[in-house]
């Protein structure tokens, strides 16, 4: 060929995604990435530049916002072990970057899938399943298991070496460890990270919060990233963990117009009231408020509420005890 083929990378920046980078830069072919966001991702951005920059690949940022957490309410095929809809994110990603592909001239996709790796979203029936949907049968290489699944378009057309590819399976983690020590790679991300909807604890507010609400939108995806999340009487309240999240907590009360509490003259959390403004709701938020700050336990102190108009009122609340607190914890 005149030309070199060109491929677009999948590039997460977890190992075997940068694993499979390295793979096919070694063979005779351009490479592009793409490296997708999704609001629920444990996202390094400063190590995907870093990786871009070692590996001097053009990436492709792409963030998947509405789109994706329309899928994360309704998914077409169902969800993992919590609240990941792996099959149908999959999908997704592998659509945007087919279109991505269309446009640079690439003539197939790259991705670090291991067989067997995941169980809901790397068997092979998956695997197909997923490639057909996409829109892109045959045209995937998995240059970590290529050897143990059917020839792709880029092996058939010799546009890649499959003695140069690997025949790796399952969710043990040492072959790919051995191979990134062979390949010189050495600064990569532990496996524990990844996405939010796996961890337990969160798929449980996700789940809580369609359950209340039916719909999940950008604003409700960044709340439920921050603080401890309550149900008081059918009203969400969100309580502040820390400076960096009271912060935050601040801004969206602000932009959405959302009341608020806080302890006065102590240090102690933002509190937001997501929801009809309940005398019963305020109360309780109150007294979950004054939990987790700094006043006395055991006295009536003041807190500031702050309603949707920004109107200030000091109310007296008494700290809740914990097993109160632990039965309206979500």
């Amino acid at each position: 060929m005149s030309e070199k083929p060109k491929a677009l990378v999948l590039l997460s920046g977890g190992l075997d995604s940068l694993l499979a980078t390295r793979i096919i830069l070694d063979h005779n072919v351009e490479v592009e990435a793409v490296h997708f966001v999704i609001p629920f991702c444990r996202c390094d951005c400063r190590a995907m530049n870093k990786i871009a920059k070692e590996l001097n690949l053009k990436v492709h940022s792409v963030f998947l916002g509405q789109e994706f957490l329309d899928i994360v309410a309704n998914p077409k095929h169902g969800y993992g072990s919590q609240m990941n809809p792996c099959l149908d994110c999959r999908i997704l990603m592998l659509k945007k970057a087919k279109e991505i592909a269309d446009k640079i001239g690439a003539k197939f996709l790259v991705t670090g899938e291991v067989l067997d790796e995941r169980p809901f979203s790397q068997r092979m029936k998956a695997m197909r399943l997923i490639e057909k949907e996409a829109g892109l049968e045959g045209r995937i290489l998995r240059p970590l298991s290529a050897k143990l699944l059917p020839p792709t378009e880029p092996e058939k057309m010799g546009w890649v070496d499959k003695e140069r590819l690997f025949a790796i399976r399952g969710r043990r983690r040492i072959p790919q460890i051995e191979l990134a020590a062979k390949l010189g790679i050495k600064d990569y991300p532990n496996p524990s990270g990844g996405c939010l909807l796996t961890d337990p604890v969160f798929a449980r507010k996700v789940r809580e919060h369609l359950k209340h609400e039916g719909k999940l939108t950008l604003e409700d995806a960044i709340l439920l990233t921050i603080g401890r999340h309550f149900r008081i009487d059918g009203t969400k309240v969100v309580v502040g963990r820390n400076e960096n999240e009271n912060n935050r907590l601040l801004a969206i009360a602000g932009r959405r117009q959302i009341p608020y509490l806080k302890v006065k003259d102590y240090s102690g959390p933002i509190t937001l009231i997501v929801g009809k403004e309940k005398p019963s709701v305020i109360e309780k938020a109150a007294a979950i408020t004054v939990r987790y700050s700094d006043a006395p336990k055991n006295v009536p102190v003041s807190v500031l509420y702050y309603n949707a108009k920004g109107e200030e009122r000091e109310i007296k609340a008494t700290s809740m005890r914990n097993e109160e607190v632990d039965k309206l914890r979500i």
